[in-house]
């Protein structure tokens, strides 16, 4: 019989099979392996990372992240315990274009190299290492045994050990040692080649694959022996010679082999052939139990049914009876309907709800409208969209009604009452309200003046995961209130994290004094003349919100991401604003007294009036930032970003601008020299220089703007650059 031999392949190093034979096959192969990886990792990062740096660039006009990113992301996040980002930030315009190709360039990269590696045995790096991938016969081993190698043996049963391991083990939700545990795993596995006792990786075992040396012609009942000892790859000529000649040797044999590795399903068709009755015993057996399976289950699923129609049958009854009662023609005194009334919520149906929540509208009697929220809250959150729908409705009649007319002051009061039930149901359920939907829902201020009005009051409750969208909590109090929960792996900062949505929502003068807002949405959200102080709204997403005049002192705004929002007029004294984004925010007039914005963007903001004393702005972006006429005494801006900035008429007196960027940066008629500190003003922390002279130290002024002679003289006499000194 003609024994199938694989061919060479061409082998760039050189083009001399020698100088790669004298290398190891386990080395080469393992060099092969990292070659791969290294060119996969280098389609996406490079890519990214010039993302990343055109997102870093002010100059070039913002856009919101393509949807495809957005869903790529979440499906990342949530499998490997990211925290929650529901928000879509804006990126630069070429961003969206680069971070498209590293998420492409790697995948379509994987294919072809799987492609390469079924039609021909060896990708890219593997010819360039002289190793190839055969199955049993010799040849290539295909599209659906590399799919098996590599998607399954290589990367998915040791990721998924791993993952396993460190999902449900204490090291969770912790992702470097996720990481760390999956190199392990992976690099564990491929470093299983082939040794003594003709043990193999676990890739090549699932998918039936050998790796040989593509140099040598290897005859197909030899790749099994190739196989099971890498060591024979360093062995001398000599070596070789007897390894071919015990190959051949064992080729008379390796067919029978092979016949039995190959009949195990040939030798069960047989015992069945040969055991008749059994095989039909096993057959009936099977089929008789998956009849009985299936008429329990059927048997099960009709009386479930029948016990939900019965039961709905009986509170139909019950239902029917106690609305009988209600009814002006029963003679019911006030105790009586109170007890039907309650009796009604005890039902927690949907008809008993509609009713409850219809009556407690038209009902005058306060002690039967109290009655009938003491029901409701009784029914609980189940209650809440019923009550959210006639919310809705009655703010629609309201909003009809002509502000003198003599019915808004009726329709008003019943607004009312509807908004104090659901605040009854908050208050008493706090914390047991993730996923409730209250969006487009009036439960803010509607009173006009010299009316009454309704003032929700939610203070220290637990609203984790609410959805607030569109909803109107004007003059709300949320003091103390948490609007973020740890979800149900009770870990703070992974995907299920319940977080409220206030997107949309309008929050006027509503206090959130001390609340948890942290990695909460309020996109849009009008905030403004809200009081938030200390409030900690970390990693927040206010894109685009309204928090002019609003109270934010001591506020932690660490990471929060504000971009094009106003706070006009707001009080940021005291606040960590560390790391977050406010591109292109307005921040006129705003009092920013010793706020921490290191390395906060702060690129295209407008800061015009404002009071930046003894502000910390080490290495924060103000490019194209417009500080004109603010002042900004003892302020720290070490290393910042300052290209093209407006500083007119800005006080920059004891400011430490050292190692800071200010090519661009408009000086006209800014003060540089520092006077005399008003008494007033003692405040203000001067920056601890060892004395004044430090605070332009080497800074280069050679491309800034409109400086005059007494500020160069300054700069020049305090160790700035610029040519025209002496």
């Amino acid at each position: 019989m003609t024994t199938p031999i694989v061919k060479k392949t061409n082998n760039p190093l050189g083009n001399n099979p020698a100088k790669t034979s004298s290398i190891p096959l386990v080395k080469r192969r393992l060099a092969a392996w990292v070659t791969e990886i290294s060119l996969l990792a280098a389609a996406g990062l490079v890519p990214y990372g010039l993302g990343m740096f055109v997102n870093s660039r002010s100059e070039i006009n913002r856009e919101p992240l393509h949807p495809v990113l957005v869903v790529t992301e979440r499906a990342i996040a949530r499998p490997l315990a990211l925290p929650a980002d529901y928000g879509i930030r804006n990126v630069a315009w070429p961003t969206n274009y680069l971070w498209m190709l590293a998420l492409l360039a790697p995948t379509t990269l994987s294919w072809w190299q799987l492609y390469l590696l079924a039609k021909t045995g060896s990708t890219l790096p593997k010819r360039w290492f002289g190793v190839k991938v055969v199955n049993e016969e010799g040849t290539p081993p295909g599209l659906a045994a590399v799919v098996v190698r590599e998607g399954i043996g290589r990367w998915t049963v040791p990721v998924s050990v791993a993952y396993i391991l460190w999902r449900y083990s204490f090291a969770f939700p912790n992702l470097p040692l996720f990481t760390s545990l999956a190199v392990l795993m992976v690099v564990g596995e491929a470093l299983a080649l082939p040794a003594r006792r003709g043990r193999k990786a676990l890739h090549d075992w699932l998918a039936g694959t050998y790796v040989v040396d593509a140099n040598r012609p290897v005859a197909a009942p030899d790749v099994a022996a190739s196989g099971r000892s890498l060591a024979t790859a360093n062995q001398t000529e000599e070596g070789n010679q007897a390894l071919g000649a015990t190959a051949m040797a064992m080729s008379y044999h390796q067919p029978e082999a092979l016949a039995t590795d190959n009949s195990s399903l040939v030798s069960l068709w047989r015992r069945m052939q040969q055991n008749p009755n059994l095989t039909l015993f096993g057959v009936a057996l099977t089929s008789m139990t998956a009849v009985l399976a299936t008429l329990i289950g059927t048997q099960v699923y009709i009386q479930t049914q029948h016990g939900n129609r019965e039961s709905q049958k009986v509170n139909s009854q019950q239902f029917l009876a106690l609305v009988q009662q209600l009814s002006p023609e029963s003679g019911a005194t006030i105790e009586d309907r109170q007890r039907t009334i309650l009796a009604l919520g005890s039902l927690k149906d949907f008809q008993s709800i509609q009713f409850l929540t219809d009556m407690m509208v038209k009902e005058n009697n306060p002690i039967l409208i109290d009655t009938i929220q003491q029901s409701l809250t009784s029914v609980g959150i189940d209650a809440i969209p019923e009550l959210q729908n006639k919310n809705q409705f009655l703010a629609s009649e309201l909003d009809s009604v002509g502000s003198a007319s003599p019915e808004r002051e009726a329709r008003q009061k019943r607004l009312q009452i509807n908004q104090q039930t659901i605040n009854k149901i908050l208050n008493v359920y706090s914390g047991k309200t993730t996923g409730l939907d209250l969006s487009r829902t009036q439960l803010g201020q509607s009173g006009t003046a010299g009316s009454s009005f309704f003032s929700l009051v939610l203070d220290n409750s637990d609203l984790s995961g609410i959805k607030f969208k569109g909803a109107n909590l004007n003059q709300a109090s949320f003091k103390g209130s948490r609007f973020r929960g740890v979800g149900e792996d009770g870990r703070w900062d992974t995907f299920d994290d319940a977080i409220a949505d206030l997107s949309q929502a309008q929050m006027k003068q509503a206090n959130f004094t001390d609340a948890n807002l942290s990695r909460v949405l309020m996109t849009r959200s009008d905030l403004s003349r809200a009081t938030l102080n200390r409030a900690n709204l970390a990693n927040a997403r206010l894109i685009g919100a309204n928090l002019s005049s609003a109270q934010l002192v001591g506020a932690d705004l660490r990471g929060a991401v504000l971009e094009n929002a106003s706070l006009t007029g707001a009080d940021l004294g005291d606040a960590k604003l560390q790391e977050a984004n406010l591109y292109g925010a307005r921040l006129g007039r705003v009092i920013a007294i010793g706020t921490q914005l290191s390395f906060a963007n702060l690129t295209k903001t407008s800061w015009q009036n404002s009071d930046l004393s003894g502000a910390d702005l080490e290495r924060a972006n103000l490019s194209n930032a417009d500080f004109s006429s603010s002042r900004m005494t003892g302020a720290t801006l070490r290393s910042a970003q300052l290209e093209n900035a407006n500083l007119q008429n800005a006080d920059l007196s004891l400011v430490d601008l050292r190692g800071a960027n200010v090519a661009g940066a408009d000086f006209k008629n800014t003060i540089l020299t520092p006077s005399k500190q008003d008494p007033s003003d003692q405040f203000v922390q001067t920056p601890d220089l060892g004395s004044v002279s430090a605070v332009v130290k080497g800074v280069d002024f050679s491309q800034a703007k409109n400086l005059d002679a007494k500020q160069l003289a300054y700069i020049c006499t305090q160790g700035g650059i610029h040519p025209r000194c002496p």
